[in-house]
This record gives structure tokens, C-alpha cells and sequence, in this order.
């Protein structure tokens, strides 16, 4: 683990789990994450950087000169159902772009409590729909989350799936969020070592989204579905965690139902460390590797089509 990794855990202990009491102050979480931000830096000048709304919901897409016509990804952000936004991913989204030569569309979908679940999946469905729509062919397409975004986007695949919809490239889920049934194992045992998320706060996190739907249902939870026909997938998540076991069991049914799937743990890196490339090595290095995934399965779906 690098030093500026050291630091950012330090930094994310003591001003992110440190004040995160039992129960999530909802107006005081989005005061915060509203306040952040402002602070994100923007892309490079050479960014393309074009709004859309689609269905009601706002979006944003998001190119670098090495994005390829023709290539796309749908991009899921986190935050647990009730906070985010694209502007948060400022910093980021243009990575991805550019890493695996796609144009990004990072949607605005509805947060809960307001739009409980299934909210936010049929904004994802109707952005996913919506792309096809516009031009981009299944092979040339991928999808991509975090955290909460993370488990959205295997719902996503699991809804798309079940109504007939092609299926995507490749498929990329940083530490998500698969079970809000919250029956890991992971969510004790790192209840302490996870240096940003609190174990304490996740049932009320939870019943924010699911408003009265069963925290088991595959479209809530992922992790319960049937897995059969989903893309080739990578999944990234740090070893300390609360929701490490929320990857790992759903990487092992993935591969029970015959799909490619590809867990990598990293050492002691921080929820979502990706966010954190302009800092740290590790999180440039995981984003490059994101790169390199999604190229090759879109190369591979290229040859089979």
C-alpha cells in the first residue's frame, strides 16, 4: 500500500467514519455531499462534455479524444440510493472514457426516500433502452457502477435481461452494493477495519430505498437472482470493507450460473478507491486495469457478432 494511501485512509477515518453516527442525518448526508461537490475538479479542456435527458432524467455524456464512434458505456454512481449525482464524477467519468475509448452517459436517476425503489432501476432500464435507441449496438456497449450504482447496475442487467433486451459487452462493479438484505458476513467482521462506511448506518440506508419492497427481491438485491445469460464482469472491492461479501458471494453464484466473472480484492484499499485516482497510484492503476477489461470483451464480443 502506497503512503498517499496511508493518508487517505487516515483522512477518510477521521472525517468520513468518524462523524457517521447509528442513524444517517438525511438532510445533513446531502448537505455534505452537495458541499463536496463544488470541490471536484473538472475534466480536461479536450473533454466533451454534452447534457441530455432522457425519460425525465437527467444525464450527462462524457467523451475524451480517445472515445471510439460507436462505443459506449452506461455509468451507475453511488451513494447509497440517496445521495450523488454526475457532477460529484467530474474527476472520474472522463477516466473511464478514456481508458476504454467510450463516450460515458452518467445518469441523475431518482434518489430515495423521495423515489423508493423501483425508481432508480427503471431510470437505468430507460437510459439503457435509450442507447440502443440512439445507435449503440450491444457489442460495442457496456455498463458500469459503484457502491449502490454497483448493485443497480447488476439489477439492471438482471430487469434488461428478463425482458429480452441484448445484453451488454462487458459489465464493471466497484465494491457494490448487492445485498440489502445485509446478511454478510463482511458487515461484522470489518465493522471496525472499514475506514468509511458504518455497519450501524446500513439498515436505515437500506429502508430508505426499499420503501416496502422485500430487501430479498433480485431487482433490491442482486445478489438472490438467477444469474444465467449476464456479460462477462469485473468486479473490484477492497479486502476491508463491510460490503466485501456482498462482492464475493455474487461473484461465486456469477460463476454457478456459468458467467465470466473476474474478483480481483485489493489490499486494504478504501470503498470505492477509484474515485481517488488524481492521489493515488492504486486507484490509477485499478482504473487502467478497468481499461484493459473492457476492451478486451468488447474486442471478444466484436469477433462472435
Amino acid at each position: 500500500m502506497s503512503i498517499r494511501a496511508s493518508f487517505v485512509r487516515l483522512g477518510l477515518r477521521a472525517f468520513v467514519k468518524s462523524r457517521a453516527g447509528p442513524i444517517p442525518d438525511l438532510a445533513a448526508s446531502r448537505k455534505g455531499y452537495n458541499s463536496i461537490k463544488w470541490l471536484v475538479p473538472p475534466p480536461p479542456r479536450a473533454t466533451r462534455v454534452t447534457k441530455h435527458e432522457i425519460a425525465g432524467v437527467k444525464a450527462v455524456r462524457v467523451a475524451t479524444p480517445r472515445s471510439l464512434p460507436g462505443r459506449h458505456m452506461l455509468y451507475l454512481h453511488g451513494g447509497a440510493y440517496i445521495n450523488g449525482s454526475p457532477a460529484h464524477y467530474r474527476d472520474f467519468i472522463w477516466r473511464i472514457a478514456d481508458v476504454t475509448s467510450s463516450s460515458v452517459l452518467c445518469i441523475d436517476y431518482r434518489l430515495a426516500p423521495e423515489y423508493p425503489f423501483p425508481a432508480a432501476l427503471d431510470d437505468a432500464v430507460a437510459s439503457y433502452r435509450w442507447l440502443l435507441a440512439d445507435g449503440a449496438t450491444p457489442q460495442q456497449l457496456s455498463i458500469m457502477g459503484d457502491s449502490a450504482g454497483g448493485g443497480l447496475t447488476f439489477a439492471t442487467l438482471l430487469r434488461l435481461r428478463d425482458e429480452g433486451v441484448p445484453m451488454p459487452a462487458a459489465a464493471v462493479t466497484l465494491s457494490p452494493w448487492t445485498d440489502l438484505a445485509l446478511t454478510g458476513e463482511s458487515i461484522r467482521t470489518n465493522a471496525r477495519l472499514d475506514v468509511m462506511l458504518s455497519a450501524e448506518q446500513a439498515p436505515a440506508l437500506a429502508s430508505h430505498y426499499l420503501g416496502t419492497a422485500d430487501p430479498r427481491h433480485p431487482y433490491v438485491s442482486p445478489l438472490y437472482g438467477d444469474h444465467a445469460g449476464l456479460p462477462p464482469t469485473l468486479i473490484h472491492v477492497g479486502s476491508e470493507e463491510v460490503l466485501l461479501d456482498d462482492s464475493v458471494r455474487i461473484a461465486e453464484r456469477l460463476r454457478a450460473a456459468g458467467c465470466a466473472v473476474e474478483l480481483e480484492i485489493w489490499p486494504r484499499m478504501p470503498h470505492v478507491w477509484h474515485l481517488f485516482a488524481r492521489v493515488l497510484p492504486e486507484a490509477r492503476k485499478a482504473v487502467t486495469r478497468i481499461g484493459v477489461f473492457v476492451q478486451q470483451e468488447m474486442a471478444a464480443a466484436d469477433r462472435k457478432s
